[in-house]
């Protein structure tokens, strides 16, 4: 995400960048002495829009001073069953799950799962490959998961279903399915396999007679995405995704850092003011996709409902990190320098977390956007349709702010 800017009359082609979130800012205001702070504070995002994304809306934000993980997930889980209690009537009396992301990842194909209903996925790559079928040899990763009581789905519903992880926003190419019936097996690709085989994948994932296994495969983390997304679809077909249904948990030891094949460097998972695990410290130098963040998020019938991390207070690891994210020291010191300086004079651990006030309000009100809860949102395309907005200037302000537009390429 890009932070929006907004160019200054009085300092000619100088410009303000309104922060997405005021994180840089309550980290000062820790190193100063505030043992917390509380805000609802209004963020903007200038990114491109995805389903349930607008570019501004509004956070319940927090930081504290002199915590660790544990206390800022005791408190936010008091204050969320608090908040389904007195608003949903809904109580949660036992702790909250704690799900690991690569449990995540691997169960349910997402870092927000949606735990109202079952259908983990399992890894099926030992079973599936050495038995001459190439679409699965040649996969990095082979998983599936088991419908309940979808055996009896006709051909046009198992091909809509292969269509629709066919869609560019799925990204897959093709679909394989095991039926279990009370009389045996039956797949797409029986003529690869025995029907022990088959039988041994179906059971693997949890499938019992009159179920149906879909499975797909690929590079590991694409082909369990595009997995969720048929999860998902299936269980909205089965109304397993009732809204007056809550599965809230915790989703912990997020990734410190992901790689961009595009411009072959890392990037960080939340941003680079995250603190480390400080076991996985070591690594950050030799192999730092192997580093976890003290990060977490929480997550509610697949919507992440807010998140946080531990923040790094130290200069040193400060620097460090921003190496690892491609910065030289002048570029860290040019953008950051206030706040590596001021962790000079010696920060207090601290950490913090910002719940979605929008999608608190869409949660809890059944709907599948925060745009309902919106006051003139913005469209898919980033637009006010009310105001017609963003639109063009009059040529006598861009005068006055000392800018000159220039043709707009067609590839852009």
């Amino acid at each position: 995400a890009r932070d929006f800017v907004v160019p200054s009359r009085m300092n000619p082609n100088q410009f303000y960048a309104l922060p997405q979130s005021p994180q840089t800012l309550k980290q000062l205001l820790m190193v100063a002495g505030y043992d917390r702070y509380f805000q609802i504070v209004r963020c903007f995002r200038d990114e491109d829009l995805r389903a349930d994304r607008q570019p501004e809306f509004t956070q319940i934000d927090c930081e504290m001073a002199f915590v660790e993980q544990e206390d800022i997930l005791e408190v936010f889980e008091r204050w969320a069953k608090h908040m389904f209690r007195t608003v949903m009537d809904v109580e949660f009396t036992e702790p909250l799950r704690r799900m690991p992301w690569i449990e995540a990842m691997e169960k349910y194909g997402s870092d927000k799962p949606d735990l109202r209903f079952g259908m983990e996925f399992a890894d099926l790559t030992d079973l599936a490959q050495g038995h001459g079928f190439s679409v699965f040899d040649d996969a990095e990763y082979v998983t599936g998961f088991a419908a309940p009581g979808c055996a009896a789905y006709t051909r046009k519903q198992i091909d809509a279903l292969t269509e629709f992880v066919k869609r560019p926003q799925v990204g897959a190419k093709g679909l394989v399915w095991i039926r279990m019936e009370e009389g045996g097996v039956k797949s797409s690709v029986d003529k690869f396999y025995t029907p022990e085989e088959v039988r041994a994948m179906a059971e693997r994932c949890g499938a019992k007679a009159g179920d149906m296994v879909f499975i797909l495969c690929g590079k590991k983390f694409k082909a369990l995405t595009q997995l969720c997304a048929l999860r998902l679809e299936v269980a909205q077909q089965l109304g397993l995704r009732d809204p007056k249904k809550f599965a809230p948990l915790w989703v912990v030891d997020f990734p410190m850092f992901e790689w961009d094949d595009e411009t072959q460097r890392f990037y960080a998972m939340h941003h680079p003011f995250t603190s480390p695990k400080p076991e996985d410290i070591q690594y950050l130098e030799s192999d730092p996709g192997r580093v976890r963040a003290n990060a977490y998020d929480f997550v509610c019938n697949g919507t992440e409902i807010g998140g946080g991390s531990i923040r790094i207070h130290d200069a040193k690891l400060q620097a460090t990190i921003f190496k690892c994210l491609g910065f030289t020291p002048e570029k860290a010191q040019e953008q950051f320098g206030f706040l590596m300086n001021a962790f000079k004079f010696g920060a207090p651990p601290h950490g913090g977390l910002a719940f979605g006030f929008d999608r608190l309000c869409s949660l809890f009100g059944g709907s599948e956007s925060i745009r309902d809860y919106i006051a003139f949102p913005k469209n898919n395309a980033g637009r006010d349709v009310m105001l017609d907005a963003p639109s063009q200037i009059d040529p006598a302000q861009l005068d006055e702010l000392f800018l000159e537009l220039r043709p707009v390429k067609e590839n852009e």
